[in-house]
């Protein structure tokens, strides 16, 4: 590796900390800068040659990650500083430790889909502050502006219109976001390499809550009823209102977020299961499958 960049969540004190004392560990070996995360401008002036961009906070600062070095080839370390941590690969106090294998490039390369969304304007309207072009590593969200009223959202797949809600929202998502807020609205759980998307509405009024899930390929325009007061959502950033677009245009991205991993692929789902809280509370520290039992903090597979 030629040049590493590292990001941290400016509100957490210790991620710099932790940033700095990486920072210093680095520099002897690699050309090395550091930025908050929130500075988008900076993270992004320095992307374009840089090799691996190393985020220290939570799945947030990941996400923003993401989209910041779009559309270029860098490489993502998330170091977890949060809580869940569904994105980032390591802990905090083990970053210094693991650091020689980061460097050696030890990793394998996980390859995630982002999805691209385009905002579909009536003629003669200005495009807002925003701007019209959106990535996202978790999903797209086009949901209600206030309390108490639902949005109606018409979606259409490939051209052809496939369902009208009236409810809090419609999501699409990637394989990555199908942990967020898919999940809470009872979507399915997509391999995190997976290239499909999944469509589900958010408590829709009167109609089932089934989930489509949509090949990589698929366009999807989520189409606003006429004087609704609605806002898009990316990643769960900043509300962006729609109240003069026609609708939101969903596609599979050109690019893909690319995350060094350290640990087996096989690792997903064993987070998956301890952190959503799948398995009895006398059967967390030990696994019993059709053999042996496996001790999961001592053997469980590792990269």
């Amino acid at each position: 590796m030629r040049k590493i960049g590292i990001c941290y969540h400016p509100k957490l004190r210790q991620a710099l900390d932790v940033a700095e004392r990486l920072r210093d560990a680095i520099r002897p070996q690699v050309e090395v800068w550091i930025a908050s995360a929130w500075d988008d401008q900076a993270t992004r002036r320095h992307t374009q040659d840089t090799d691996l961009l190393i985020s220290i906070g939570g799945d947030g600062t990941v996400l923003r990650a993401a989209r910041a070095v779009v559309p270029h080839d860098v490489l993502l370390l998330g170091v977890n500083m949060g809580r869940l941590g569904f994105l980032t690969e390591i802990d905090q106090s083990e970053v210094l430790e693991r650091l020689p294998e980061i460097l050696s490039g030890r990793a394998r390369v996980e390859d995630r889909a982002i999805l691209h969304a385009d905002l579909l304007l009536p003629e003669g309207v200005p495009p807002p502050p925003a701007g019209t072009h959106f990535h996202a590593l978790n999903d797209v969200v086009v949901g209600r502006a206030s309390l108490g009223r639902t949005v109606q959202v018409s979606v259409f797949v490939d051209g052809s219109r496939v369902a009208d809600y009236r409810a809090d929202g419609v999501i699409a998502a990637t394989a990555t976001g199908s942990t967020a807020f898919a999940l809470s609205a009872g979507g399915p759980i997509l391999h995190p390499e997976a290239r499909e998307m999944v469509v589900i509405p958010v408590a829709p009024h009167l109609v089932p809550r089934n989930a489509l899930t949509l090949p990589s390929t698929a366009v999807v325009d989520l189409w606003l009823a006429p004087r609704q007061e609605a806002v898009l959502s990316v990643d769960g950033e900043s509300d962006i209102p729609l109240s003069d677009i026609k609708a939101v245009r969903v596609t599979a991205s050109d690019h893909l977020a690319r995350f060094l991993r350290l640990s087996h692929t096989l690792d997903f789902y064993t987070k998956v299961a301890h952190q959503l809280n799948w398995l009895r509370e006398a059967e967390r520290d030990e696994y019993r499958g059709p053999g042996e039992g496996l001790a999961l903090e001592e053997e469980s597979p590792t990269g």
